[in-house]
C-alpha cells in the first residue's frame, strides 16, 4: 500500500486539483493535509476576515473529503516540519502541492522540497492550479526581459495559451488512520470580523458563480462599474482562497460567450497578469515598480487625512461609501477600490503602502500580488501607462453613482438629500449643511491637483 500527501494551501476545493487527482492515480491513501502556518500569523497577515473566511473554507472542504470517505488533516506550524512529520508518520513517500507565486510561496516550496529528499522522499509540484497559466510562462518574445510590464501584450499571449481541460473531484478518498489531526478552526472563534462578511467554502463559491453565471455574465461587460448596481462577480474571495478554479471560470465563461464573457475573463487574466510581475519582481511587494520620486506627505502630518480615509469621513460621499462597504464587508467594489486608492494617494498624496496596509487588514480577498500591485498601478508607480491620471470622486460619483443610490446605502447621514447634491453637499444651502451629521471636505480637489503636479512635476 503507497500513501501520498496532498498539501492544500491556496487551492482549497475538491473540482479542478491537479496534485488531488495525481495523488489519487498514484496510491491507495491519501493524506488532505492543511497546515496553520504560524509565519503567516507572525507576519501579521492572519486579520480577522481572511482568518474566518479560511475557517468556512476548512470545514467545507473537510465535508467534501467525508463525503467520499476522507476528511482533512489539520496541523500547526511550520509548513516543512509538519509535511515532515505527517509523511514519517504515515510512511508517504510522495508529497503534492500547487505551484505558488510569491517569493514566500517559492521559499517555502523548495525548503520543503530539500527537507523531504533528505529523508528519501519526493516534492511534486503542480501548476496552472491557483492561476490558469502559470507566472513565467508566458514571456516576451525578442526581448531581454523576464515578464511583461504591459498588460495588452500579455493579454494577447496569454489568451493562446491552451489550458489544460478541468479535472473532476475524486470519487473516493481513504486517508490512513495513522494521520493525526487538529481541530477543525471555526468562524464563531475569531473575533472583530466583519459583520457583513460572506459564506467561504467551495460549495458557495460554486454556487455564486453558478447564479451568476446565469445572471450576470451576459451582462457584464456593460454593467461591472455600476456601483449601485453590484455587478461584479464577487469572486475575488474564492479565488484567493481557491475554491474556485480560474481554469474552470474560464472555460465556462468562454462556453457561454459573448462579450461579457470575453470582459469576464479579461479580468481573470489581470489578476494573473499581477502574478507574473510579482513572480518576476518580488520587491515589487513592498517597493515602487517604477519609481516616480515621490516626496509623500509625511505619515504623522497626514495622519487627521489618514484617518479620515480610513473612517469613511472625507466629505467625499463616494469614496466614504466604498470605505464604509470594506469596513463593513470586508470587500469593495472595483470601481470602488479605484475611486478610494486614486483619492489616498493622489488626491491627499499619501504613500500607496499606507492605504494598501489597510486594505490587506480587511479585504477578505487581500491578495499580495492584487492589492499591491493593483495599488501601485492606481498610484503611478506600477504598470499603468498613464501614472497620472487622477480620479475625480465628484464626476466618478456621478458617473457610476448617478441616482446616487450607492452613496445613500452606505452614507446614511445622506440618505435624505434628493437629487444630484448628494453627490456634493457641501454645495446645499447652510442651514441644511449644518444639520448633516457629515463632515466638510477634507481638501480642496483644485488645490489637491495643484499639489500632485507640483509633486510629479507637470505643469
Amino acid at each position: 500500500m503507497t500513501v501520498s500527501v496532498v498539501l492544500f494551501t491556496a487551492d482549497l476545493r475538491l473540482h479542478d486539483h491537479p496534485p488531488l487527482r495525481a495523488a489519487a492515480a498514484a496510491g491507495d491513501e491519501i493524506v488532505p493535509l492543511f497546515v496553520l502556518d504560524r509565519r503567516v500569523e507572525e507576519a501579521g497577515f492572519a486579520v480577522p476576515n481572511r482568518r474566518a473566511f479560511l475557517a468556512d473554507c476548512l470545514r467545507d472542504l473537510d465535508a467534501g473529503l467525508r463525503d467520499r470517505g476522507g476528511r482533512l488533516v489539520i496541523r500547526t506550524g511550520d509548513v516543512s516540519e509538519e509535511v515532515c512529520r505527517i509523511a514519517a508518520e504515515t510512511g508517504a513517500r510522495d508529497v503534492h502541492m500547487s505551484g505558488g507565486a510569491s517569493a514566500y510561496a517559492h521559499a517555502r516550496e523548495e525548503r520543503l522540497r530539500t527537507e523531504l529528499e533528505s529523508q528519501g522522499r519526493r516534492l511534486h509540484v503542480h501548476d496552472g492550479v491557483v492561476t490558469a497559466v502559470a507566472p513565467g510562462t508566458v514571456r516576451p518574445t525578442g526581448s531581454a526581459a523576464n515578464h511583461f510590464a504591459v498588460f495588452s501584450p500579455y493579454f494577447r499571449r496569454w489568451s493562446q495559451e491552451r489550458l489544460r481541460d478541468p479535472l473532476a473531484p475524486p470519487r473516493a478518498v481513504r486517508v490512513p488512520d495513522t494521520a493525526r489531526s487538529a481541530e477543525l478552526p471555526s468562524r464563531a472563534q475569531v473575533s472583530g470580523i466583519s459583520p457583513g462578511l460572506a459564506e467561504g467554502g467551495e460549495n458557495a463559491g460554486r454556487a455564486l458563480f453558478a447564479a451568476w453565471r446565469r445572471s450576470g455574465l451576459g451582462s457584464y461587460d456593460n454593467q461591472h462599474d455600476d456601483l449601485a448596481g453590484d455587478a461584479t462577480s464577487r469572486l475575488s474571495p474564492h479565488l484567493h482562497f481557491g475554491t474556485v478554479s480560474p481554469v474552470e471560470l474560464i472555460e465556462r465563461s468562454r462556453k457561454a460567450g459573448g462579450t461579457g464573457a470575453e470582459a469576464f475573463v479579461r479580468q481573470l487574466c489581470w489578476r494573473e497578469f499581477n502574478y507574473q510581475v510579482l513572480a518576476a519582481r518580488p520587491s515589487a511587494s513592498h517597493e515602487n515598480y517604477r519609481s516616480r520620486e515621490d516626496d509623500w506627505r509625511d505619515e504623522e502630518e497626514a495622519r487627521h487625512d489618514i484617518e479620515a480615509w480610513r473612517e469613511g469621513r472625507t466629505g467625499y460621499p463616494v469614496v466614504d461609501a466604498a470605505m464604509r462597504q470594506l469596513r463593513h464587508e470586508g470587500w469593495m467594489h472595483n470601481r470602488g477600490r479605484l475611486l478610494t486608492a486614486s483619492f489616498l494617494a493622489k488626491t491627499l498624496y499619501v504613500d500607496w503602502r499606507i492605504g494598501a496596509r489597510h486594505f490587506l487588514d480587511l479585504l477578505v480577498d487581500g491578495d499580495i500580488a492584487n492589492n499591491q500591485l493593483n495599488w501601485q498601478w492606481v498610484a503611478g508607480t506600477g504598470t499603468d501607462s498613464r501614472p497620472n491620471r487622477v480620479l475625480n470622486p465628484v464626476l466618478q460619483s456621478h458617473r457610476y453613482d448617478p441616482d446616487g443610490t450607492y452613496v445613500r446605502r452606505w452614507v446614511p447621514e445622506l440618505a435624505g438629500i434628493g437629487g444630484a447634491a448628494v453627490h456634493e453637499p457641501w454645495r446645499l444651502p447652510e442651514p441644511d449643511r449644518v444639520a448633516l451629521d457629515y463632515p466638510a471636505p477634507v481638501i480642496h480637489l483644485p488645490d489637491a491637483l495643484a499639489r500632485f503636479k507640483l509633486a510629479r512635476g507637470l505643469r
